[in-house]
């Protein structure tokens, strides 16, 4: 069976190697081109993202506008097999705009309006931003839109941010209109009539401000939806200035960690996804951390189409904005750029191709330091990880065989944080899902990060940490889930509010009480300090036994068709159930009712795996800080072996075929793996 999708572009049909490249910060200097072509060669870079701060380069003032630049840089890739994602420059507007139309500039939640400057500092509801954006990014189509270099759209530039203007006021109240059709739904839906907040008129209706409503959480919850939707009703706007002189070219928009946006609604609007990776390798040692970490995002952001995605932004060195901004170790470039690939990029791309020489990231890692030429540590990692990518081109639009899925929703996660729940301190949400992901990065098994709207019965395992805002067509999807036979874990703080963050009545977990055979009555929050503890005794179902730590949060459940796995060890609720399984139908449900430590994850996880017949890149096991990643196309195998141990280490394979991708030669069955070692293997399916 064909598991491949084709290439971004035919034109480009290799994995996609590059950066971020900036010659308008260079016009002054025309030798620069020059040069930067002859790097790009010796580096084994095939594309650049060009324009993407361009706008004041290419309409310098009003209606006078300037493409010679342009043409010459994508006339003289095409001529060098250079490539280009050509950007539409609407993440900042030039200065004349701001002075002769400010109300362009964005309003903050505190309802003043921002001076010219940084990025994104403009209104998605300006009519005239828009009608400045429509003419831009037109000419840009028409003159571009057939280059031979141009292999798609890189529509703007990390989307992110919001605006409290009166145009966005009135977009907002249309949008509540739109939902709820009427004021007795809206104020019900967000129970305005806690603290007397009911609302009479749709005028009194505002977004929520650090000096005015910011405690009602239906409130809170579908201004944050409404921001997702403005932002990816402009993206398509934006799509649209653009698309219509060539529509086979492939659109993108990069996007980030930014938790402000709800990533899945952005993806409906663009062909493949991308996204900018910036791991803070190195920090305390933890590089164990950091790479599950980001294989986690990762694979969120493959998911997001469930296909493959681009690495647009990395850095080849260190960055200029994190605490600290350490250098990557030899070795690291390439492991953390072919853990992007394993985990389904169909490109390596950095920020940036050569350091700016002023401003704000003046010292932001580059491919081309400051010094101009190729003698530098950075510029051979990058040329050496081009040879290397230049071996993998048969990888390119393979796909990833996961069989086990987490759920993570946008509007789950801002509901939980703004919940004013048992642990104000710190819920840790995001901690707990990866901690979770952990379990299986240890064990070498593919994961897709879902949201919990999406379609779930292609999997064999779901898992579902702080499933706090349960729809209840959540709720019976996740039913039928189990009772085809399905495994299904979840755990404390799950099935408590609805969509419109209103309190499930009649017993948590809400929508999942019967999939989970329990009733959760209180939670119990513990300080940092504090720790309690779950017994799994001799002889359970699991198959292993011990006292596990538990911290944060303890729920106290009663069994109703469910059975007890664990119980706690501590407090008034010692000997109460913290573990639980529930049979429904030809499947089975897991509760965590308190937050277990890594260990037991460990542990459960490896049991529920062979439980539920799930498969493993490598059919070994894997040492510490060793894991595994495959992409298939149906036909053959790629399986990346990559060390973040921090120390050499031994990998014994199975009893399958490998050959070695960058030698063509076979591997024989013991791998060696030096500190941040990664080894490509393909193998037949």
């Amino acid at each position: 069976m064909n598991r491949k999708y084709p290439p971004v572009s035919n034109k480009l049909p290799v994995l996609m190697h590059g950066a971020d490249y900036n010659p308008d910060q260079w016009l002054h200097d025309p030798s620069i081109l020059i040069e930067d072509l002859r790097l790009m060669k010796l580096a084994g870079c095939n594309v650049m993202a060009v324009g993407i701060f361009s706008w004041a380069a290419l309409e310098p003032s009003e209606g006078r506008f300037e493409f010679e630049w342009l043409d010459n840089v994508l006339d003289s890739f095409a001529a060098n097999s250079v490539y280009a994602w050509l950007a539409t420059p609407t993440g900042a507007r030039p200065a004349w705009m701001s002075e002769k139309y400010p109300e362009v500039l964005r309003v903050e939640p505190n309802r003043v309006r921002n001076l010219h400057g940084m990025r994104h500092n403009h209104c998605y509801s300006s009519p005239v931003y828009r009608e400045k954006t429509s003419i831009i990014n037109g000419m840009l189509a028409e003159r571009y839109g057939n280059h031979p270099a141009v292999v798609g759209w890189h529509i703007s530039n990390e989307y992110l941010g919001e605006c409290h203007c009166d145009l966005c006021q009135e977009s907002f109240r249309h949008w509540l209109r739109d939902k709820y059709e009427t004021l007795e739904a809206l104020n019900f839906s967000w129970w305005t009539s806690f603290w007397a907040h009911k609302y009479s008129t749709w005028e009194q209706v505002v977004s929520p401000a650090p000096h005015g409503e910011s405690g009602v959480h239906g409130h809170n919850l579908d201004w944050r939806r409404f921001v997702s939707d403005r932002t990816a009703d402009f993206c398509r706007f934006e799509v649209a200035t653009v698309r219509s002189t060539n529509p086979e070219l492939p659109l993108t928009t990069n996007m980030h960690m930014i938790e402000s946006l709800d990533y899945r609604k952005l993806a409906e609007e663009i062909d493949v996804v991308s996204w900018d990776a910036y791991p803070t390798w190195h920090d305390k040692k933890d590089d164990i951390g950091i790479g599950y970490y980001f294989a986690f995002y990762h694979d969120l952001f493959r998911s997001l189409k469930r296909k493959p995605f681009l690495l647009m932004e990395s850095t080849p060195s260190a960055t200029n904005w994190q605490s600290v901004s350490k250098l990557k170790r030899p070795g690291m470039h390439k492991l953390s750029s072919l853990q992007a690939v394993a985990h389904g990029a169909d490109s390596v791309q950095y920020f940036q191709w050569r350091k700016s020489r002023g401003s704000s990231e003046k010292f932001h890692g580059a491919v081309v330091d400051h010094v101009g030429h190729e003698n530098t540590r950075v510029f051979r990692d990058v040329a050496d990880l081009g040879r290397t990518l230049s071996s993998l081109s048969e990888v390119v639009g393979a796909t990833t065989p996961s069989e086990t899925a987490i759920l993570f929703d946008w509007d789950n996660r801002w509901a939980v944080k703004d919940a004013q729940g048992p642990r104000n301190s710190g819920i840790h949400y995001e901690e707990t899902v990866i901690a979770h992901y952990r379990a299986f990065w240890e064990q070498g098994i593919p994961v897709d990060i879902v949201g919990s709207q999406e379609a779930l019965s292609s999997y064999k395992l779901i898992i579902a940490p702080m499933l706090y805002l349960c729809r209840e067509e959540t709720g019976q999807k996740l039913e039928s889930f189990v009772e085809n036979g399905g495994t299904l874990v979840t755990t404390y703080w799950s099935g408590v509010v609805d969509e419109r963050d209103l309190c499930h009545l009649g017993g948590f977990p809400g929508p999942l009480r019967k999939t989970l055979g329990i009733w959760a009555e209180e939670i119990d929050a513990l300080h940092d300090h504090e720790v309690n503890g779950v017994v799994l005794p001799d002889g359970n179902a699991l198959g292993f036994a011990g006292i596990f730590e538990s911290r944060e949060l303890c729920e106290i459940i009663h069994l109703e068709t469910a059975e007890a796995l664990g119980y706690y060890v501590d407090d008034f609720y010692a000997g109460q159930p913290a573990l639980t399984v529930n049979k429904l139908g030809r499947g089975r449900a897991y509760h965590m009712a308190t937050r277990l430590d890594n260990e037991f994850l460990s542990a459960f996880y490896r049991q529920i795996v062979v439980e539920a017949d799930i498969s493993r890149a490598l059919d070994t096991e894997l040492p510490e800080g060793i894991t595994a990643q495959v992409r298939t196309d149906g036909s053959s195998d790629y399986v990346f072996l990559m060390n973040f141990g921090g120390k050499p280490c031994s990998v014994e394979l199975d009893e399958r075929t490998y050959i070695d991708m960058e030698t063509g030669e076979p591997t024989g069955k013991h791998l060696e793996l030096p500190v941040y070692g990664v080894r490509v293997l393909k193998r037949a399916n």
